[in-house]
């Protein structure tokens, strides 16, 4: 497979195209230091052999900032300078921190912007950017990525609602593409040409008036030209339209631009993955070759191959999926796919972040904080009785319901075959029922479910139930 062939970027050397993006995890604590809970979460995905370890969003301030990793001073280099060393006893993974700069926010609902800073602020943040990415090449990083997504600094910059009226303004292309350009010149600066910088920037803003792909294209061209190494698209996940709480910050992932950022369940597959693509062709169609990693509901390995194969990517990016099961590329690769936990996207990752919580997947064991291993003479689950599925319908619902399986059970996965299709999941839980509320009159449907352990070992299918819901009376 593509998927799992290695890949060269400058001097690093990915073991495959597999991409963790950085995901906060919520684990460090307010000091920001590095600390065990950490390690083990990124230990975890090297011993998926998982390609590129993109590690969590890294403050480059002096200043505090809540719960998050910090490389604004030296003395968080030792506890950096340890993950590194602990993914590398593990696997051949590669990993990078993304660093990142964000102006201030309070519980009243304030946020600074981007038109309030003095041009001398904004030199403090390209130095504290270049003196971070030192850090980070001293620490034993393979390369570093620079944050320029979302609600952020960088992000606001090349934003389209960028209000600034100087050097640095929204009025043009050039205007806000400016500061990002000094940035990126200050890091090479200290870091030096043979060492991997890569950028995270948003392929669509998905807000009123903010930039589309048909700019991002053009975005994605002058980080080429300032001689990025890669580039990570994402979408969304901006303040302008977040949904405000009382006593709360304002958290960026909560309007319509923080479903976009992060799919839900409601969404179709790969919905973001044009926007690579689109990138990709541009890119080189004007003689450029610098990889473009695609993200966004990738969750199917040979999915995944075909947008390798088709050129619409170069590597492929998976947050929640990784999250919910760090030994996606290692299952892929001994060919034991059907025992890949599938992330089902109910975002209460999410919910955790936007709370300012440990960031855990739903599909986990109770209270665990990291991914469950494999235990020696651990055995799939299995059905005591064959016929154990049981349904009906009413009210515009199928109602499922069905006997405990056998051996550990972390969930039940439920198929259904709707009209003429395949047999596809359309939820996971962890009870022996289940209401599809989803469903049309008139339309035949037909289901099974498998009982699956908490790292991925499954059942044999259940019996199958076929039912086909009523047409309402509508008289």
């Amino acid at each position: 497979m593509m998927l799992l062939e290695p890949m060269g970027i400058n001097a690093m050397t990915l073991p495959n195209r597999v991409v963790v993006p950085a995901m906060v995890t919520r684990l460090s604590g307010e000091d920001g230091f590095v600390n065990d809970a950490v390690m083990e979460r990124y230990v975890r995905y090297a011993e998926g052999q998982v390609g590129l370890i993109v590690v969590e969003a890294t403050a480059v301030h002096t200043a505090r900032s809540g719960p998050l990793l910090r490389l604004g001073e030296r003395r968080f280099i030792p506890g950096h300078r340890e993950l590194v060393r602990r993914v590398k006893a593990v696997s051949d993974s590669a990993i990078v921190p993304q660093i990142i700069h964000f102006l201030k926010i309070a519980r009243s609902g304030w946020r600074q912007t981007i038109e309030t800073l003095e041009t001398a602020e904004i030199d403090a943040i390209v130095e504290a950017f270049g003196q971070a990415a030192a850090r980070a090449r001293e620490a034993g990083y393979d390369g570093v990525e620079l944050h320029s997504a979302h609600a952020y600094t960088l992000s606001s910059f090349l934003s389209r609602l960028n209000r600034r009226r100087d050097e640095y303004g929204g009025r043009t292309l050039e205007g806000r593409l400016r500061l990002f350009g000094r940035v990126m010149a200050r890091v090479r600066e200290r870091v030096g040409s043979d060492f991997p910088v890569g950028v995270r920037f948003l392929a669509d803003e998905a807000v009123k008036e903010g930039h589309t792909v048909e700019e991002a294209k053009w975005i994605a061209l002058r980080f080429a030209q300032l001689g990025v190494d890669y580039i990570s698209l994402s979408v969304g996940g901006k303040f302008e339209d977040a949904v405000r709480r009382e006593g709360h910050p304002v958290y960026p992932y909560t309007g319509y631009s923080g479903d976009r950022c992060m799919p839900g369940a409601w969404y179709p597959d790969q919905p973001h993955a044009h926007y690579a693509a689109e990138v990709k062709a541009h890119l080189n169609a004007h003689g450029y070759t610098v990889p473009v990693v695609s993200v966004g509901k990738i969750n199917d390995p040979e999915a995944a191959e075909a947008l390798l194969r088709e050129g619409k990517a170069d590597l492929i990016g998976m947050a929640r999926q990784l999250l919910t099961d760090p030994e996606w590329p290692r299952k892929v690769r001994e060919g034991r796919g059907g025992e890949i936990v599938r992330c089902i996207y109910c975002n209460v990752c999410k919910k955790l972040d936007e709370n300012f919580k440990q960031v855990t997947c739903f599909l986990w064991p109770s209270k665990a904080i990291q991914a469950p291993r494999a235990r020696p003479g651990d055995e799939a689950p299995a059905w005591e009785e064959q016929d154990s599925l049981r349904g009906r319908a009413t009210d515009g619902t199928v109602k499922l319901s069905w006997s405990p399986a056998l051996g550990e059970v972390a969930g039940y996965d439920i198929y259904r075959v709707d009209g003429l299709g395949q047999p596809s999941i359309v939820e996971a839980v962890k009870v022996n029922r289940f209401n599809d509320r989803s469903v049309l009159g008139g339309v035949k449907y037909a289901y099974h479910i498998k009982a699956f352990d908490s790292v991925g070992r499954t059942s044999p299918p259940s019996n199958t139930v076929r039912l086909e819901p009523a047409i309402p009376d509508l008289g």
